[in-house]
């Protein structure tokens, strides 16, 4: 191990860390939480089918903006300061999805919920990137995934719970209250704790040598790397800043000679939108609803969900350990061919199974194969699209667009799910699970061609050796 290896502080950068990655964590919680309310939305509001999907979706309208704005006011603001705000808001979406009493009240707490979602989504991964050695980086921005799975995983064992402990998600469970507000009211405790913890971690070191703050920036990688490699660390960030000579905005996308949009800029648009052209959220959001089309009972439906987040976290822990030997652009490809072999394995038991008359899906002998295909596809995803595309987004734009980079790649995956998720229900009525996942199954194939194009590698790079 070198000198100045030995002067790194690890401790202090894997627990500043875990802190922001407590907004991932929120993220998943918050996505996976209205998988087991959908029943109680439609009970306590009369909602239809479409105006279900549109409670169920209308989050995602908030995390796009929530993600397009933080990753801009970051740059203004503070990484850790764009936190601290979606703290405030998990805090007050938790309180107010569980108190609704229609649609309209409802939809509004939601898209507050979004909007904290939209700004972890994008700020956890680039506050990480932005204080992590390059020689681990990925394995810690790949933690955020773990968090988002496991709030995922642990929302669907508390949806679970509940459930039971009540009989059903619309029956009344304690202060007469229904079990679905209470499924919501769960995340007031980890959204607490990340308010505070936020408050006990330094700002990003290259926001504040951005904006101006040298002293400051270097102050905080004196505490990580010690004080020569801080120093060192210093003059890069300036080196790689001096270029431009002026704060981040967001015409700095455009390619100065040609005035056409950075390809960098392209990349990770095609990255974060072919992460949801794959219908990994479909899984997440309407997971219950799935495999009760398919025939089994709600209860049934949510231990299955607990069996794919604990799927999720291991293939998760697989990537922390070899994203950093192996890099980013072989995980994404050999993910997205994965991904399609147990999409279309999906495609086959759902064309094989008979329609009951009450609508729902008899797969008969060809249910194992749904079941196992659909974990596959889970795990698969796990190690390689969660996780890596976000450990892109954190690292793959130069400093000076990082968070302009962010706001636009986060606003384009954001309004992606929204469309794959108020699609769902309208292709289930339509084409069927057979003709839905058909489509997912051939987004995935074509993200390996777009991977093995147009992504470049970044593993063990330095945020200033991005190229632009």
């Amino acid at each position: 191990m070198s000198a100045h290896e030995n002067e790194e502080n690890t401790p202090l950068i894997i627990l500043i860390s875990v802190v922001a990655t407590i907004g991932g964590f929120l993220f998943g919680f918050d996505s996976g939480v209205i998988n087991g309310t959908i029943d109680g939305l439609k009970s306590a509001f009369n909602s239809d089918s479409a105006a279900t999907g549109f409670n169920v979706a209308s989050m995602l309208l908030g995390c796009a903006a929530g993600a397009f704005f933080a990753g801009h006011l970051a740059d203004r603001f503070g990484r850790r300061n764009m936190l601290i705000c979606a703290a405030m808001f998990f805090i007050v979406s938790a309180w107010g999805s569980g108190v609704s009493t229609s649609s309209l009240q409802f939809v509004f707490y939601r898209i507050i919920g979004g909007l904290a979602v939209g700004a972890a989504s994008v700020m956890s991964p680039a506050y990480i990137s932005e204080v992590a050695p390059a020689r681990y980086r990925g394995s810690l921005a790949t933690i955020q995934q773990i968090a988002i799975i496991s709030g995922l995983f642990i929302a669907f064992i508390s949806n679970y719970l509940l459930a039971n402990l009540a009989g059903l998600s619309t029956a009344e469970l304690w202060l007469g209250f229904e079990a679905w507000r209470w499924m919501f009211w769960m995340e007031l405790l980890p959204a607490t704790l990340f308010l505070l913890a936020l408050l006990f971690i330094p700002e990003s070191p290259r926001f504040l040598i951005a904006s101006g703050r040298v002293e400051a920036g270097r102050k905080v990688l004196t505490r990580l790397y010690g004080a020569v490699a801080g120093t060192r660390k210093v003059d890069e960030i300036d080196a790689s800043l001096a270029v431009d000579h002026h704060a981040p905005k967001f015409s700095d996308l455009l390619d100065r000679a040609s005035g056409r949009v950075r390809k960098i800029v392209w990349a990770g648009i095609g990255l974060a939108v072919f992460q949801q052209l794959v219908g990994i959220n479909v899984v997440f959001y309407y997971g219950a609803v799935l495999w009760q089309a398919v025939g089994f009972s709600e209860s049934d439906a949510l231990l299955i969900n607990i069996i794919s987040g604990g799927v999720s976290i291991g293939a998760c822990i697989i990537t922390v350990l070899v994203v950093d030997k192996i890099g980013r652009k072989p995980l994404l490809q050999w993910g997205s061919i994965g991904m399609a072999i147990a999409l279309g394995l999906m495609v086959v038991a759902f064309a094989n199974a008979d329609v009951m008359p009450n609508g729902e899906l008899d797969t008969g002998e060809w249910g194992p194969l749904a079941l196992i295909a659909a974990n596959a596809y889970v795990f698969i995803f796990n190690m390689s699209w969660g996780p890596v595309m976000w450990v892109m987004l954190g690292e793959m734009f130069p400093n000076q667009i990082r968070g302009s980079g962010l706001a636009v790649a986060g606003l384009c995956q954001w309004s992606a799910n929204f469309v794959i998720t108020m699609t769902f229900p309208v292709l289930l009525a339509g084409v069927g699970l057979a003709g839905a996942y058909g489509f997912y199954a051939i987004s995935a194939a074509v993200s390996a061609l777009f991977v093995f194009i147009y992504v470049h590698e970044t593993k063990g790079l330095e945020l200033e050796q991005m190229p632009g």
